[in-house]
């Protein structure tokens, strides 16, 4: 199967998988049921294709060099769509059901990703991949064909994607339901002094604003956990070893550890979107799953009732 017009072969790109997945074209020969020479062959194949080395050759070994590791990525991608193209068209021909990915955040799967997965089955039947991973990885999952739907926020590429809104939130501060904030209304930058805070990683821009919020009122913050993905820092939170700054969204996927909430101010304002890939083609499947995930977020309340209520903003139909 050639692939394009660049000349590539669908063999000789599995071949080129199974050598650095094996680590020597000789497993690698074992693992797909052919000689040695002819895997030799393919891989010699690809490079004259590409017009590259992959491989540095020394005696009876080849030892892969880092365009190969550069090019496996991008054949990863390649095969997995692939794989995934040729589940679809067995399932449509033995009139199987479809089994639906969706690309989130991790932290989505506390509470709406179940409701999103109950939803799916009970309509249709159909299973649910959930993969995860942050918003920028959600947008590769969808590119790379392996999430069919994502949960998303915006800005994104409208080159790109195509999304519907399913809902927008504020910042509030988590804590314990001891804690003294559960006294006041709102949490303002001076409140926090002398605070302990569970706070996301420095590179992500949410970190950068509560901090030049804290900095604005005169107040160095006290960092006692640095976290890199949300979800993490409920466990901190919930043990009372500090408060933490997220959004309603983010906190109503808490409900289960009985934290309490409050509105920050300042706050910044977050969209969340439920994305695919720009020009994609809806199954029956899919629209009920998209549907589901609207309905998830549509259905959600505050994470406290003295927090700001959500702006739930009217959903585009899709076209």
């Amino acid at each position: 199967m050639e692939l394009l017009h660049s000349g590539l072969k669908l063999r000789q790109l599995q071949v080129f998988r199974e050598v650095l997945r094996a680590g020597s074209t000789r497993r690698a020969a074992t693992a797909l049921g052919i000689s040695q020479p002819a895997i030799s062959q393919q891989v010699k194949q690809l490079e004259a294709t590409l017009g590259f080395s992959l491989f540095k050759r020394s005696a009876n070994r080849i030892l892969p060099l880092q365009e190969a590791w550069e090019f496996l990525r991008n054949v990863e991608l390649t095969l997995t769509s692939l794989d995934r193209l040729e589940a679809s068209v067995t399932a449509m021909k033995n009139e199987e059901k479809q089994r639906i990915s969706i690309a989130a955040p991790a932290v989505f799967g506390f509470v709406t990703l179940p409701k999103v997965v109950a939803t799916i089955h009970s309509k249709t039947g159909s299973s649910v991949r959930s993969i995860s991973g942050n918003y920028h990885q959600v947008g590769e999952h969808i590119l790379s064909g392996r999430a069919d739907l994502g949960i998303a926020r915006l800005p994104l590429d409208p080159r790109l994607f195509e999304w519907v809104p399913i809902g927008s939130a504020h910042n509030v501060c988590i804590f314990h339901p001891k804690h003294r904030f559960s006294r006041l209304s709102c949490i303002e930058a001076h409140d926090l002094a002398g605070e302990t805070i569970v706070d996301i990683d420095p590179e992500f821009a949410s970190h950068q604003m509560n901090f030049n919020a804290l900095r604005f009122a005169g107040v160095e913050p006290d960092i006692l956990v640095e976290y890199d993905s949300n979800g993490y820092e409920v466990g901190f939170v919930s043990a009372g070893l500090g408060v933490s700054i997220t959004n309603e969204i983010i906190a109503r996927e808490y409900s289960a550890f009985e934290l309490e909430a409050r509105p920050v101010d300042p706050s910044a304002l977050y969209h969340y979107v439920a994305i695919w890939q720009r020009g994609r083609a809806f199954s029956s499947t899919m629209e009920v799953s998209l549907d589901a995930i609207r309905s998830a977020f549509a259905n959600c309340h505050p994470a406290n009732d003295t927090a700001r209520d959500v702006v739930q903003p009217a959903l585009a139909v899709r076209r």
